[in-house]
């Protein structure tokens, strides 16, 4: 016969449900098989303190036990007669299978308790889809297959607008993934069912998100920097320069007198932040010679180097 179900569950006999509740809840996560893999001991406790809470976390048992109707296996007791049978989790009662492939407790005089969202935070998906206590001839655990990690490299444009992208795996299988607009550095992905296979069901696919270096922008958190070349004519004179964004090309107005380490700003063509909000594109402009010095231009300099002797201010 068990022992008394408050023992088992070290609660007193004015417990609240909330109290038994949570006094059942410390113990599952402290002795679940899932928890103690090849340990007995703990298998058999786990055993012990669900049949404890089948009374205890069932009002109309419950009622029954503590007016003497009941035994601590949920038989009801003896008045002249021997009562039915019921095995470790009571009779008329216990614990059974989801339709979902969980674990849920209940009866007639009782609300049925779904075990896999009382698991859910300690166990994972082992104690929710397809596997769990009890499942299986013998009543072993059916746990799901585990899950499988993969690296995926994207460019910074596909962080941006979001994609598709195929991903190899270790076992020669390959998966579609897509890539939702502004993912993140460091982002995973999960792909539900996509895992290795196992008697309670795949595991799941975790795909982690990793941002290849660009030839052109460099990151500074959410800003986006690049080096835009301009012409001497187009730094003295001012006029407009094709730029590159990942956006598509614009065309930018170099101010007058501009000199290399000035900087123009592109708002919301960087990066995307966790918030959804867009960074900024700096692009730092670099005074660029032709790669041959035209003879006009030379004699120009060298009449102004004789004539107006210039020396730039170091910082």
């Amino acid at each position: 016969m068990a022992r008394d179900p408050y023992l088992e569950l070290g609660v007193s006999r004015t417990a609240t449900t909330d109290e038994i509740r949570k006094a059942f809840r410390k113990l599952a996560k402290q002795f679940h098989p899932d928890t103690n893999p090849d340990n007995k001991a703990a298998e058999d406790r786990f055993k012990q303190v669900s049949a404890a809470f089948d009374i205890l976390g069932d009002a109309a048992k419950k009622k029954k036990f503590d007016a003497g109707e009941i035994d601590a296996d949920g038989r009801e007791v003896a008045r002249g007669f021997t009562g039915g049978g019921g095995g470790p989790f009571g009779a008329g009662g216990g614990f059974s299978r989801s339709g979902g492939g969980g674990f849920s407790r209940g009866g007639a005089d009782g609300p049925e308790i779904d075990l896999g969202d009382l698991f859910g935070d300690i166990l994972g998906r082992n104690a929710r889809g397809g596997g769990g206590f009890g499942g299986g001839q013998g009543g072993g655990f059916t746990p799901r297959g585990g899950d499988v990690r993969a690296r995926l490299d994207i460019d910074l444009e596909e962080a941006i607008r979001g994609g598709k992208k195929r991903v190899a795996f270790s076992d020669g299988r390959t998966i579609d993934v897509t890539i939702p607009a502004g993912a993140q550095e460091g982002q995973t992905l999960r792909l539900k069912g996509q895992g290795s296979p196992g008697r309670g069901g795949p595991g799941d696919a975790l795909i982690e998100l990793a941002f290849k270096p660009h030839p052109t922008y460099r990151r500074e958190g959410e800003t986006l920097v690049m080096d835009l070349p301009v012409s001497i004519p187009d730094a003295v004179l001012g006029g407009k320069v094709e730029a590159c964004t990942p956006d598509g090309n614009v065309m930018l107005a170099v101010p007058k007198g501009s000199n290399s380490g000035a900087t123009l700003r592109l708002k919301g063509r960087g990066l995307v932040d966790a918030k959804g909000k867009r960074g900024d594109l700096l692009a730092r402009l670099v005074v660029t010679l032709p790669e041959t010095i035209d003879p006009d231009l030379e004699k120009f300099a060298q009449a102004w180097r004789d004539q107006k002797p210039y020396t730039p201010k170091r910082k």
